[in-house]
């Protein structure tokens, strides 16, 4: 297996390679090089930080994806993951319990170059027969790594905030509830789909994934239940707008009957296990029954 990026990690890794995703012929040659059957594209420039620089967020986050594309129509890699995102979805779309099919009106860079992928994923899959497969990602909590420029990277910024700071300011309001999933279950999702018998998967543009609903307010409170002390308040940016157009729940029953997923991590489950994990690593002392 092989790991790559623009930059450099933070430290030695015989495993990686360094490489930009825009570059086709260089995608083509560490394929080539590894001989690597299976891509699973993660370059992206995500929500929050694709509004400021609109131009260069479809440039990438569509490029990337056209360039792994076509290395696999010329049958050079066999099999490709492409994470697609509840930001397909807009302000006409049902919020609650959000269906596999129905109206998708994104309108946010970030949405719309998914929207559009997933068009191709299917188009690739129809004319060339490109075993691609995509699910749609909630936000998603980790504690390895910091936000990344997303909407819903409040519910990864009030962890490490409130472990260093006691406090947090939210910039979505106390009620905006947000489909969420825990890092693990994210993974697990990935592994599923990918491991799964193609003649199963029926849907070769993205399936719909569920994991947790809350909003920040309810959030904090899981999180006072063990720093009693923490505090919060809320000043809404930009990110609320974009936030309110998302669904609030949804509905996953496809990807339950066709690969077998269900999330493992409840709201509590997934607290405990952050704070568990950020309490180390920020040499805080924090008794987790």
């Amino acid at each position: 297996m092989i790991a790559s990026d623009i930059n450099l990690p933070k430290q030695t890794d015989p495993y990686f390679t360094l490489l930009d995703g825009t570059d086709a012929d260089a995608i083509k040659d560490v394929v080539k090089k590894y001989d690597i059957d299976t891509v699973y594209i993660m370059a992206a420039i995500l929500s929050a930080n694709a509004e400021k620089i609109p131009l260069k967020a479809w440039d990438i986050n569509m490029k990337v994806l056209f360039n792994v594309l076509e290395i696999a129509r010329e049958k050079l890699i066999e099999k490709i993951f492409w994470p697609s995102s509840i930001a397909v979805f807009g302000p006409h779309t049902p919020r609650i319990n959000t269906p596999q099919y129905t109206v998708m009106d994104p309108n946010t860079v970030y949405g719309i170059s998914k929207l559009a992928g997933e068009r191709w994923l299917e188009y690739y899959r129809e004319h060339f027969n490109v075993d691609v497969r995509s699910v749609r990602y909630p936000g998603i909590i980790s504690w390895k790594t910091m936000p990344g420029g997303g909407t819903t990277d409040y519910a990864v910024e009030i962890f490490h905030e409130a472990l260093l700071k006691g406090r947090y300011t939210s910039f979505l309001e106390k009620h905006t509830a947000l489909p969420m999933m825990y890092m693990p279950d994210a993974i697990d999702a990935t592994i599923r789909i990918m491991e799964a018998p193609a003649e199963k998967l029926r849907i070769h543009s993205s399936y719909n994934i569920a994991g947790i609903t809350f909003t920040p307010e309810e959030l904090a409170n899981a999180i006072k239940a063990y720093l009693p002390e923490f505090e919060i308040d809320y000043q809404a940016d930009f990110r609320q707008e974009i936030a309110m157009s998302w669904p609030e729940s949804i509905n996953d029953n496809m990807a339950l009957k066709d690969w077998g997923w269900h999330h493992r991590y409840d709201l509590d489950a997934m607290v405990k296990d952050m704070l568990h994990h950020l309490s180390e690593q920020y040499h805080h002392e924090l008794f987790l029954s």
